[in-house]
């Protein structure tokens, strides 16, 4: 009583040699049929007309598993030797703003606001970045020798720079900056943003916590908004992911100190209240049942 008629079943074959090669499921191809409005059937209706009429549609390739590129041996998990950077956009002001971040402190180091997203605007903001730190005195110390920019020497890098795929950053004008600079650079696997999970969370933060940075029009108010912004991020907001410290005491060094105080007052807390509570206990006298008051 409800089997498909002869001029749906037509209707499938034909969906399926005019959008077979588009729609690739059998799914997708009955919605095609509603939504072209030629044919009104469920998806199992059309595979099961398509196996019985031979028809098999090709599913796209499943992209391959990747795992990712570990950071080199030389690299030290401590503040100011990797460096995390990433541009996201600010469209009420038109412009994007590129900041560095430092990967073990998550200091948030140099930023750049621009209308454009080429090398320039980061090689400025490496450059910046590395005069804040106090590195240009070992770059300098490491310009003395050839650099050849096509060619990464594991000896020669002074920190490493992870960032996704985006044209500035594979340029080869931001490589050869880089190599000049003497930072390695590291590239995320495309399309995982995971890999940057870091500088993603720190931009989530930023426009989550400060959403009036959003519906700031003027750039150089925005600009100015970052710096604001910037140091209370560093010096104020406590970060869960270095242990409810601020990156500036991450990054000075101060962090595992403020750590060791918060265990070591919790501990003469607890010692402090089991104390007092034994004292009350043992200064109630004991009730006994037949006691009435």
């Amino acid at each position: 009583m409800h089997g498909l008629l002869d001029d749906e079943v037509a209707e499938i074959v034909a969906l399926y040699h005019e959008w077979g090669e588009v729609d690739r499921s059998h799914r997708k191809l009955a919605h095609r049929g509603s939504y072209t409005e030629r044919v009104w059937v469920s998806p199992s209706s059309v595979r099961r007309i398509l196996a019985a009429q031979g028809l098999h549609l090709r599913p796209p390739p499943r992209p391959g598993r990747s795992v990712r590129q570990p950071f080199p041996e030389w690299v030290d998990y401590r503040p100011k030797q990797l460096w995390i950077y990433d541009t996201s956009h600010f469209t009420r002001a038109g412009v994007a703003v590129t900041v560095i971040e430092d990967l073990v402190s998550r200091k948030w180091i140099a930023d750049i606001v621009s209308a454009e997203e080429t090398s320039t605007q980061v090689e400025i903001v490496f450059s910046d970045a590395l005069a804040v730190e106090g590195l240009l005195p070992l770059v300098e110390a490491r310009a003395d020798g050839r650099v050849d920019p096509s060619v990464d020497d594991d000896n020669r890098p002074i920190l490493l720079a992870i960032s996704d795929n985006g044209p500035q950053m594979t340029s080869g004008s931001t490589r050869e900056f880089m190599a000049l600079m003497a930072i390695a650079q590291h590239f995320g696997r495309p399309g995982t943003p995971t890999d940057q999970a870091w500088i993603e969370s720190l931009f989530g933060h930023l426009k989550a916590e400060w959403p009036h940075l959003l519906t700031i029009a003027d750039p150089a108010v925005l600009r100015a908004e970052l710096a604001v912004v910037r140091a209370r991020y560093n010096g104020v907001r406590l970060h869960a992911g270095i242990g409810y410290v601020t990156p500036d005491d991450e990054h000075e060094g101060r962090g595992p100190v403020i750590r060791k105080a918060r265990e070591a007052g919790l501990e003469a807390a607890r010692v402090r209240r089991l104390a007092y509570h034994r004292q009350q206990r043992s200064s109630q006298p004991d009730q006994r049942p037949d006691d009435v008051g």
